[in-house]
């Protein structure tokens, strides 16, 4: 019988050591997630589609596999929302950057289509959700002086 009561108490005791071992992976860092924002276009703000396309944030995937963000969505503190289309981010360092401005999408870039400048120079916080509205990550910043990018 002790032995029997032994053995229940070291699987307990290694239940619950799995347990908490296990538990902190859940707060890890997503595989897929924001790598950087450049939140205030070098130069002037006029407007031109080369600033507004100079303004952009990038996902980076650091998993092994790659990633359909399909239905994906990036927002910024005040609801304006970019839904992706069909598009996958390589495994293992894949990244797209979604700019402001217009262009024509591909591989590695996307386009917001936004005639007006999306990210805050004061301070912002995109916000990345899956297609199933599940925030994935986040990235914040406030202004800098002499700064115009974080990393995320």
């Amino acid at each position: 019988m002790r032995r029997t009561v032994s053995i229940l108490a070291a699987a307990a005791l290694a239940l619950g050591g799995t347990l908490a071992v296990s538990s902190p992976a859940s707060a890890a860092t997503p595989t897929l997630r924001f790598h950087g924002a450049q939140y205030d276009s070098p130069g002037t703000d006029n407007r031109s589609n080369a600033s507004l396309n100079a303004e952009w944030i990038s996902l980076v995937n650091t998993g092994k596999k790659a990633v359909n963000l399909n239905g994906y969505t990036v927002r910024d503190k005040s609801g304006r929302v970019y839904k992706f289309g069909k598009v996958s981010i390589p495994a293992k360092g894949g990244r797209i950057w979604l700019h402001t401005g217009k262009g024509t999408n591909n591989a590695k870039n996307r386009y917001w289509n936004s005639g007006n400048y999306i990210w805050n120079n004061t301070g912002d916080t995109a916000y990345l959700r899956n297609a199933s509205g599940k925030q994935v990550d986040t990235c914040s910043w406030k202004s800098k002086k002499n700064r115009t990018w974080v990393a995320c």
